[in-house]
């Protein structure tokens, strides 16, 4: 009996082993699909795809891969983390951003920035998908001009012609004339009459910049960028004090009294620009803290102090542009989700002061 048990078992062990295999294997795959179904159905919910990576994946080189696979390009701002900014293909500002979405040649636009950058995108490419890693990545100063309200602000002014900054929904570009960011917002305004009325919206602190250097008297939204409003003069003037020999340099969605102070105001780019051909070796950069990576890449050998807020954190971060991550990145771009999605006549009703603006900027040279 012992020597037929031998001879049995090797010639239907396999066959066992194999069926556990498939048993393990199908199980293992279904699981797969159910979990990447409820992760789908979340997205709304959660914001991104909410499925663990493989911590032994080569993020950088899948993300490689899959822009050659699927034809896609990864726009990214920077204000972005050190990370995505390395690996994206195009790296810019708000109006840098929008030209590059205007122009590419790719099936799929990754968008890493926030919600409205990625409608922008759409707006102008209407038959390219276009993902974004976190849907939750939106913008403070966006969310503070909802449209119904403003929709009521625009009626009360009907002679007004109605300039919006590109940091807003899709339903306030629609309501607008010309859309402008803060690298073309002067150019556009000089090409208009003097004598034109104009609603500037929603940043509050950038119309008012304006006003003052073009002497314009623009009506303004009542609406801020939470990062910009919170920088602390008292200590950007300490900062000052201990390092006598640097720039201040500032994003002009800051509040008059910091701008008040600065050696340089000017477009995330424009400072960028600043920082690096300037002759001088020590900087303190009032904008949001994603722009020094760049800094210190272009220029090694100088030295950026982030700007400091009221709050007890050494520098300023965006939380809503901190929430995409090289992780969420590579999960959007293999599942393409989460998707910008957009109705036609919104589409085409915010294309039109985006085109204009696009238009003005090309005649004023600020872009090919």
């Amino acid at each position: 009996m012992q020597r037929f048990f031998f001879k049995v078992i090797p010639l239907f062990t396999p066959v066992i082993v194999i069926g556990l295999y498939i048993n393990t294997v199908l199980i293992e795959s279904n699981t797969t699909v159910m979990n990447m179904i409820e992760a789908k159905n979340s997205v709304e919910e959660k914001g991104f795809l909410d499925i663990d990576v493989n911590v032994n994946l080569d993020l950088f080189a899948e993300i490689e891969r899959l822009k050659k696979e699927k034809n896609a390009i990864v726009l990214a701002h920077y204000y972005q983390d050190a990370d995505i900014q390395d690996v994206a293909d195009y790296l810019g500002d708000s109006l840098g951003l929008a030209q590059k979405a205007q122009s590419t040649n790719a099936d799929m636009i990754v968008f890493a920035g926030v919600h409205f950058m990625a409608e922008t995108a759409k707006i102008l490419n209407p038959t390219k998908k276009v993902v974004l890693p976190d849907l939750k990545a939106g913008c403070s100063l966006a969310d503070s001009a909802p449209a119904d309200l403003f929709r009521a602000f625009k009626e009360q002014h009907p002679d007004h012609l109605v300039i919006s900054y590109i940091n807003c929904t899709a339903d306030i570009k629609a309501l607008s004339d010309i859309i402008c960011t803060s690298s073309n917002a002067e150019a556009i305004l000089n090409s208009l009459p003097k004598e034109q009325k104009i609603i500037f919206a929603p940043d509050k602190n950038l119309g008012a910049y304006l006003n003052k250097k073009t002497g314009r008297n623009m009506l303004l939204w009542n609406g801020a960028c939470m990062v910009h409003e919170i920088f602390s003069l008292e200590k950007i003037t300490k900062l000052k004090v201990r390092h006598p020999n640097a720039k201040v340099i500032a994003h002009p969605e800051c509040e008059e009294p910091v701008l008040r102070i600065a050696d340089f105001v000017g477009s995330t780019t424009q400072l960028l620009k600043y920082a690096v051909t300037e002759p001088y070796n020590e900087f303190i950069v009032v904008t949001e803290t994603g722009i020094l990576h760049q800094m210190q890449k272009d220029a090694p050998g100088k030295t950026f102090i982030p700007g400091p807020p009221t709050t007890n954190c050494a520098c300023n971060d965006c939380p809503y542009m901190k929430l995409n991550s090289l992780e969420k990145l590579y999960l959007c771009m293999e599942y393409e989700t989460p998707e910008i999605l957009m109705e036609e006549n919104l589409r085409l009703a915010a294309k039109k002061p985006i085109d204009r603006m696009l238009e003005i900027s090309r005649a004023a040279g600020l872009i090919g």
